[in-house]
């Protein structure tokens, strides 16, 4: 078994997931290829989703921050690639980004015109890194981002963002924390791109509401559906297990992402205006995901959990052990108590047992809750391996190493 805690294992392992994409996920014609069986073929070449579009950005913008421009020579033109794609074929005349187009090559056609804050959260994620890379064209699309996720979603009464609206921005009803998680992700890497306090800021009132507020509301954990009053919705989606972005019950690699987010948004605040609840929250998100999530029989964490605390699906999911073997990291670093690396191993070995391809690299979307395979569809929309190489990021970070 591998030193999972070894820094060159970290980075042999985001190489080798790399090598999974490279050379196959760059269409000539716009944009990334986004559906990737196991064996790396291609299994719908037209669809584009845009959290894999926004995704294959951060990818290629990380890979080059990481390795350089020696090791990863075609990373800035793919990053460039990607950030032209999105505004050719994704951007709508009304403004914001289709969720789902038809490429045939030349051109775009909408099959999912909905407007999604989680989709401009990827946006703005993806212009931050963009501009990390060196694509200093990058910081134009990332402040009309956040101007745009400011004009459309934001509530100022509920200190958090709205979250779909029709093409021509007529919001729905549905609230959720999802949007806002992933849009406290993306101000944390604006403000590290920009230096902006602005993005800061926002990203310390995202936590909090969803953190605080939000979960106070549900049972003290991040529940993932609301109304649009921010009161809980306890039957959203209950009877629908598809919904890959808005699954029902306590999604158990959510309570490890907001760990992590909630440490690295703690790390990013000057010492005296860091707030208390910070660490506290992040300890008990991650206990009770651990308590709830692991499965005692067949290893690995699973996918939900009921409000009862009983598992609502068992099924293992890739981001979900890749989130949470990062938290476990960065709770270790932090702490400096032992357990958490315990954990950590645990969460890796597991992964490198069931859920890493290691003759053709990447990780599996998902097992059964007996470890079997359930479908040849490595990388369906919104996958990219962002998640499992994006944790071996946060945990070099975390050691200080990036």
């Amino acid at each position: 078994m591998p030193d999972f805690r070894s820094p060159a294992f970290l980075l042999d392992h985001i190489r080798h997931t790399l090598a999974f994409y490279d050379g196959r996920d760059i269409d000539p014609s716009g944009g990334y290829f986004h559906y990737f069986r196991d064996d790396g073929h291609v299994f719908d070449a037209r669809s584009r989703h845009l959290v894999s579009s926004t995704r294959f950005v951060f990818n290629h913008a990380m890979a080059l921050r990481q390795f350089g421009a020696s090791e990863r020579p075609n990373d800035l033109e793919a990053v460039r690639h990607g950030l032209r794609f999105l505004q050719q074929a994704h951007a709508q005349p009304q403004g914001g980004y289709a969720w789902m187009i038809d490429w045939d090559g030349q051109r775009a056609t909408v099959k999912d015109g909905t407007q999604h804050c989680y989709g401009l959260a990827f946006v703005l994620l993806a212009h931050a890194h963009a501009l990390m890379a060196g694509a200093s064209e990058a910081r134009a699309g990332l402040d009309a981002t956040f101007a745009l996720m400011e004009q459309r979603f934001w509530e100022p009464p509920h200190g958090l963002y709205a979250d779909d609206a029709t093409p021509d921005w007529q919001l729905s009803d549905y609230r959720g924390q999802n949007a806002n998680m992933h849009g406290c992700e993306a101000m944390l890497a604006a403000h590290e791109a920009t230096g902006d306090e602005a993005f800061l800021a926002r990203a310390v009132t995202l936590a909090e509401h969803i953190a605080q507020r939000q979960a106070t509301l549900a049972g003290g954990l991040v529940w993932e559906h609301y109304r649009s009053d921010w009161s809980v919705d306890w039957d959203y989606n209950r009877h629908d297990n598809t919904n890959i972005f808005r699954p029902w019950g306590y999604q158990i690699g959510h309570l490890t992402e907001w760990t992590k987010l909630l440490l690295q948004l703690e790390a990013r605040l000057p010492e005296g205006q860091r707030p208390a609840w910070l660490l506290p929250t992040a300890r008990h998100f991650f206990h009770i995901a651990m308590q709830r999530g692991w499965d005692a029989v067949h290893g690995g964490l699973v996918y939900g959990s009921a409000p009862d605390g009983q598992v609502c699906d068992g099924e293992k999911y890739f981001w979900v052990q890749a989130e949470s073997l990062a938290a476990a990291a960065l709770m270790a670093v932090r702490t400096g108590e032992p357990a958490y690396w315990d954990w950590y191993d645990r969460i890796w070995a597991y992964s490198w047992a069931h859920m890493i391809d290691h003759e053709h690299g990447a990780w599996y979307f998902k097992r059964g809750n007996d470890n079997r395979a359930l479908s040849d569809h490595k990388s369906p929309a919104g996958k990219t391996d962002y998640h499992t190489m994006g944790a071996c990021y946060d945990v070099l970070r975390g050691l200080g190493l990036r």
